[in-house]
């Protein structure tokens, strides 16, 4: 489990209102996920039910309220998203409203999950991204963060994507201060196009130094926080409390970093989390950083 996530008692962090509404994050695995990854910022793992999972008719009724407030894009993350028997239909149903993008470790596909969303798609105006995650470009790089096996799983389940026409964007955290970027990229790209991915996508990602990554690591120096000063001349639409909510079995909250501050939960309804939200803690340091790395438009993007 995760250490508790408690707000910097600063009345005078920098408060930023949502400007618009363009994209909705759904936990729709909780935090139940099928590995027990070293550095997960909320420490997701088969024995974590902090948060559970969102069903087909709770996704659906958000959903027509989303319609009505102008949402452009949806997210869907966990946990393991695919652990939830609801997904394939929910994806299903997003496709009809807007282009999805689902966040996955890349171990769980079955052949006639892909074939239903690879007709969804096709029968959409709308995109279906998958995000897999995996952080080494060998198996030992990777599986000591992410567990034994996990390089080849995943390293599988981009080839079933690839063979139903999808074009996943691999996901890759920088496990070491100084990890240099450019050769995190060649060695992906050598290693997915020997696994027949010819043009991989990649996102390269900053650690988020919360739950099981504080320990595995690090945790946030206290002079990594946002301050007001920070503010004048800075574009807060880098940032992803800006224009996106986040909507989990417990509420509505700010984003999907932190499900697990209390004071991050804004209400039920979307209507009701449609309010400002101070920068008080220090992983909106990281997304002052980076800008809204949680989304596909953020920095360290590319197509190789």
């Amino acid at each position: 489990m995760s250490l508790p996530l408690l707000p910097i008692l600063d009345s005078s962090a920098p408060l930023v209102a949502l400007g618009h509404l363009d994209d909705l994050w759904f936990q729709v695995g909780g935090t139940v996920c099928n590995l027990e990854c070293r550095h997960c910022f909320i420490s997701c793992s088969p024995h974590n039910h902090s948060f559970g999972f969102l069903d087909l008719h709770t996704v659906q009724r958000v959903l027509d309220e989303s319609v009505h407030l102008g949402v452009k894009e949806y997210y869907f993350t966990g946990g393991e998203p695919f652990l939830n028997r609801d997904l394939v239909p929910i994806l299903e149903s997003t496709l009809r409203l807007g282009p999805a993008t689902v966040l996955t470790n890349g171990t769980m596909f079955k052949d006639e999950w892909l074939e239903r969303l690879q007709r969804a798609e096709a029968d959409s105006p709308y995109s279906l991204e998958l995000r897999v995650s995996i952080d080494g470009f060998t198996a030992a790089q990777n599986d000591p963060i992410r567990g034994p096996g996990t390089f080849e799983r995943a390293l599988r389940g981009i080839e079933q994507l690839v063979a139903y026409g999808f074009l996943p964007i691999v996901t890759v955290a920088r496990m070491q201060d100084g990890d240099d970027d450019a050769r995190l990229v060649e060695g992906f790209v050598r290693a997915l196009k020997a696994h027949g991915y010819d043009r991989p996508r990649l996102k390269i990602l900053p650690a988020l130094r919360l739950g099981a990554e504080a320990q595995r690591c690090r945790g946030y120096r206290q002079e990594e926080r946002v301050t007001a000063e920070m503010m004048p001349g800075f574009d807060s639409s880098r940032l992803i409390c800006q224009h996106s909510r986040t909507v989990t079995d417990r509420g509505v909250f700010v984003c999907p970093i932190l499900i697990e501050a209390p004071d991050a939960c804004l209400g039920r309804t979307l209507k009701e989390a449609l309010v400002p939200y101070p920068l008080r803690h220090h992983a909106c340091y990281t997304c002052y950083q980076y800008g809204s790395l949680c989304s596909n438009a953020s920095s360290g993007s590319r197509d190789a």
